[in-house]
């Protein structure tokens, strides 16, 4: 289990600091550390599993034309984001800015990482705004560690523009991001979601 953040200034206890309380009793911090990024930390010592993100994380998944997805480190990082050419970026963090909105174009969905969300909700305005974007330049899609919440929305949009079932959409972005790991409750979501298509889709 992580420790939690340390060392923080009188200055940055100022700073928003939200948490989050699971229906199993877990109880977990979202706030920003020095250098800006979000960091969020399991608070409770009752349940092991949880993992947060401290590290740098660069890698970058290429899912298709068009389409990327990563972490917010990628969301902050000027060359990675030229590089791929990217001119869209859908934030589906909680508190991680967006820093180039002079020279971006951004769509926010402030998502909490935790089975109980909902986040089926927002599958309809992440797929309009991921067509968009892929037609005139790159979409990012990230959240804060770029393993739940933004892998989730891109196989949302995966098993509906790609006709793939859930597996196969798991499957196929796993081997672009090797990290992704929606939880458990946005896999239920997503399983019920290859329902709802079919039944759509006759």
């Amino acid at each position: 289990m992580l420790a939690a953040i340390q060392d923080f200034k009188k200055s940055n206890l100022k700073s928003t600091e939200t948490k989050v309380h699971t229906v199993d009793g877990r109880v977990y911090s979202e706030k920003k550390d020095d250098s800006g990024r979000t960091v969020v930390t399991q608070l409770d010592t009752g349940q092991q599993g949880f993992i947060g993100d401290v590290r740098e994380d660069l890698q970058v998944g290429a899912v298709l034309p068009g389409l990327i997805i990563g972490s917010q480190d990628v969301a902050h990082n000027a060359e990675l984001l030229e590089k791929h050419s990217v001119t869209h970026v859908l934030n589906a963090a909680s508190f991680v800015d967006n820093i180039f909105s002079d020279k971006l174009t951004y769509k926010n969905f402030n998502i909490y990482d935790r089975p109980e969300t909902d986040i089926t909700v927002y599958f309809d305005e992440a797929h309009t705004f991921i067509e968009k974007g892929r037609k005139s330049g790159c979409v990012l899609v990230h959240c804060n560690a770029g393993v739940s919440r933004a892998a989730t929305l891109v196989i949302s949009y995966l098993m509906k523009f790609n006709k793939m079932n859930f597996q196969e959409a798991y499957d196929y972005l796993k081997e672009k991001r090797p990290a992704i790991r929606p939880n458990d409750g946005f896999v239920h979501q997503l399983k019920q979601y290859e329902i709802h298509l079919k039944e759509h889709t006759k």
